[in-house]
């Protein structure tokens, strides 16, 4: 049971846990929970740490509750922010906290079979069933002033100038009965965080000791950060989320394949559940020869598998292939239309109406006025470089520039146009 920490520990997720939790592990079957904020209908990879963490818990054979914050998600998390954010309605909330679970279903267990089966649990459920009056009484007594201010997360915004509002104030007030309610019903003694939490939780077990006499521990886990001291889990469009809809498995593919290789050694322990030999292999093999980005390659693929599909990570494959190595005509007509326009996302468009093409009666002719020079400057020149071997249609070599126009289009309205060997033109007939 306490193979969970060591597990953490050589994966390079452990950062602080309180005094006597090893103990409390080999007792057997512990619970835990770890928290969620609700603000999008989606999780990103920032979330993942936390999920892997839940993850790891449950193989170790005890059981995950993941906590959607329906209610705290109301308030906003003061810890590290420069400045409060925008509140949500319950009904936007709810919508957010059933996308979650969907997601979160694809790494924990939630079938009803097993003991230490995952149980998603929302704090709206037990807080909307507090007054004011009654919250302050009953919880904010056992809660000094001095103590929450003492908190590093208080004390920054407060330093800072921005000020500090008494609904946010209020948050690790609202989060710690948070634990002691999973404490008193659900027998759930640990909280896992992020270390940006450890106020946060610390201010549950203390809430526990004060109001119900018992013992709680705390396990948070480092902050990912990238080599390059960016923030990980950004790129140039924004964050990288789990929902396909948000970030499509292609783009989700290659930020994990892009990641650098002194970040890739660190990812594959926190964001995979290779085992220690399996990886410390993959290392050798990498570094004997880096070129191949053998690390970066099996990060991408475990994720995307994890998060989407064995379908979207073959799929991804198959377009990365398309646009930096070699492919054929057959693997650019599988693609979908969303992931066929991300990977060619950003070259030169033009449209044709489809009854002008479908007239065209030489593949010359349509390098001409029809495509109004984006693709060719000239007939001409068109002709000089088919003749040379340097155009291709549809990943299809053009041999003849008498020849007649493909009838097969992508997605019933695309044309792939190669001119050398980096320059792509879409040509969409309508």
């Amino acid at each position: 049971m306490n193979s969970f920490i060591e597990e953490l520990r050589w994966r390079g997720m452990l950062q602080d846990m309180t005094p006597e939790l090893s103990e409390h592990l080999e007792k057997g079957m512990a619970s835990a929970y770890l928290g969620f904020d609700p603000t999008a209908d989606s999780l990103h990879i920032g979330h993942l740490v936390g999920v892997m963490t839940l993850l790891h818990f449950q193989r170790a054979g005890h059981k995950p509750f993941a906590l959607v914050g329906g209610a705290t998600g109301m308030i906003g998390d003061p810890s590290f922010k420069s400045a409060e954010r925008n509140l949500l309605d319950k009904a936007t909330l709810d919508h957010n906290v059933a996308s979650i679970q969907k997601q979160l279903s694809k790494f924990l267990d939630f079938s009803g079979g097993t003991q230490n089966r995952a149980e998603l649990v929302n704090n709206y459920d037990w807080m909307s069933q507090f007054s004011f009056l009654e919250f302050i009484r009953d919880v904010g007594k056992h809660i000094t002033v001095n103590y929450m201010m003492a908190k590093d997360s208080v004390k920054r915004r407060l330093e800072d100038g921005n000020g500090l509002s008494f609904t946010e104030f209020s948050y690790q007030l609202i989060q710690g009965y948070d634990f002691y309610h999973l404490w008193k019903n659900q027998n759930c003694s640990i909280q896992l965080g992020g270390s940006d939490q450890w106020g946060n939780i610390v201010t549950g077990t203390e809430l526990i000791r004060r109001m119900g006499g018992g013992s709680a521990y705390a396990l948070t886990v480092p902050l990912i950060t990238k080599a390059d001291g960016t923030k990980f889990g950004k790129t140039e469009g924004g964050s990288v989320w789990l929902d396909p809809e948000k970030t499509s498995p292609y783009a989700f593919y290659q930020f994990w394949l892009n990641v650098s290789d002194e970040d890739a050694s660190k990812y594959i322990r926190i964001f995979t559940i290779l085992d220690q030999d399996t990886i410390e292999n993959l290392e050798k093999e990498h570094q004997a020869a880096p070129h191949l980005r053998i690390l970066q390659k099996e990060i991408a693929k475990q994720v995307t598998i994890m998060v989407h599909s064995q379908s979207d990570y073959e799929m991804a494959v198959k377009a990365s292939e398309i646009l930096f190595g070699k492919s054929s005509t057959e693997d650019l007509a599988s693609l979908d239309e969303r992931t066929f326009l991300q990977v060619f996302e950003g070259v030169p468009q033009v449209k044709i109406p489809k009854t002008e093409y479908d007239n065209l009666e030489t593949v010359l002719d349509l390098f001409g006025d029809l495509t109004q020079g984006v693709i060719f400057s000239s007939k001409g020149e068109a002709r000089k470089m088919i003749q040379g071997g340097g155009v291709s249609i549809n990943k299809e070599k053009l041999i003849d520039f008498a020849a007649a126009p493909t009838r097969h289009l992508l997605q019933d309205k695309y044309l792939l146009v190669q001119k050398g060997k980096k320059n792509y033109f879409i040509v969409e007939v309508i």
